[in-house]
Order: C-alpha cells, then structure tokens, then sequence
C-alpha cells in the first residue's frame, strides 16, 4: 500500500506589517509577511483569548502581488505548505524557521468606498498601481493551459452570460417592431 502525505495549511487573518519584497541573485521575486491568527474560547465561564503568528513566504509572480496589493492589517486567506529552515547563526549555534510558502492568496478585506473603480454586479475590484512608463501584463506570453485549475470567470463570455445577450437582443426587436 502506498504511503500518502499531507503538508497544507490554510489560514485567515491580519497581516502585523507590510510585505518585505527581496530578489534572489536569479531575479526570483520572493515577499515574506506575518499573519496573526486569533482564538477565543470559555474556561469555567471565563472568556480567554490568544493570538498566533505565522510566518508567511511567498515567490514569483504571487510575491510581486502581495507586495503590490497588501499592508498592515488587511485580512487574507492564505493556502500553503510548512516548511522548515535550519541554518547555523554567526554564534554557531543551529536555529530554525518554521514558514509557511503559499501558493494562493485572497484579500478579504473590502475596499474602502470611494477607493477605485465602481464594482460590477456587486463584484470587488482591485486597483494595481503601474509607475509611470511600465507596461502592465506579463514579459511573456501566457499559454492558458499552463494555469490548470484556474477560475477565469466569465473572461470568456466578455462578463456577460450568453443567454442574458440574447434575451436583450429579443427586447431590441420587439422595441423595433412596436
């Protein structure tokens, strides 16, 4: 019988500080950040609380995001897997770092009103700044098939569903005809 194994974590919570946005010497993008979870629970009619910190490391595309789009106390959803560092410190002495890489981000704080664009049929929308002479999307081009699983929405339906267009189609005729 084959061995199965599990390594994912997923979380929700508050970042305690902007994202750190660093390059590997190979131009990797990599973002690290804190989230702090909470927990409340009742011992003998007394209500208790505690607060976890997790250490969060992100790469590629997803850091530059994080970077781009999160701060200090915005609440996210955040999926990943453990993963634990060992090195030797200057004083020779072996530590450790327990971190969690994520492969999948979701802001869950609102946008504040007055900040943006208007959302569309109640959806979010999110505001990426580009500086002045950079070009928005990717250096390469993008083959859809690479991203699996990936929820592209109604992308392909040009934000409307098929049927709703011919529905309003219908009206204009009838409109026409009258």
């Amino acid at each position: 019988m084959a061995s199965r194994n599990l390594n994912k974590v997923m979380l929700i919570g508050n970042l305690t500080r902007d994202p750190e946005v660093r390059y590997t010497p190979q131009g990797n993008a990599v973002a690290s950040f804190v989230v702090a979870t909470n927990r409340e629970w009742v011992t003998q009619g007394e209500k208790k609380q505690s607060v976890d910190f997790h250490n969060i490391v992100s790469w590629n595309k997803l850091a530059e995001i994080c970077g781009q789009l999160l701060k200090k106390g915005t609440k996210v959803f955040v999926e990943g897997r453990l993963q634990t560092r060992d090195w030797v410190g200057e004083d020779g002495i072996k530590r450790y770092k327990t971190e969690i890489v994520i492969d999948d981000m979701i802001i869950l704080t609102p946008k504040k009103p007055g900040e943006g664009t208007a959302p569309v049929d109640g959806e979010e929308l999110v505001d990426v700044e580009v500086s002045e002479g950079e070009e928005l999307g990717p250096e390469e081009p993008i083959n859809l098939d690479d991203l699996g699983d990936l929820d592209l929405g109604d992308l392909a339906t040009g934000g409307e569903e098929k049927p709703k267009e011919e529905e309003k189609e219908k009206e204009k005729e009838k409109k026409a005809k009258k």
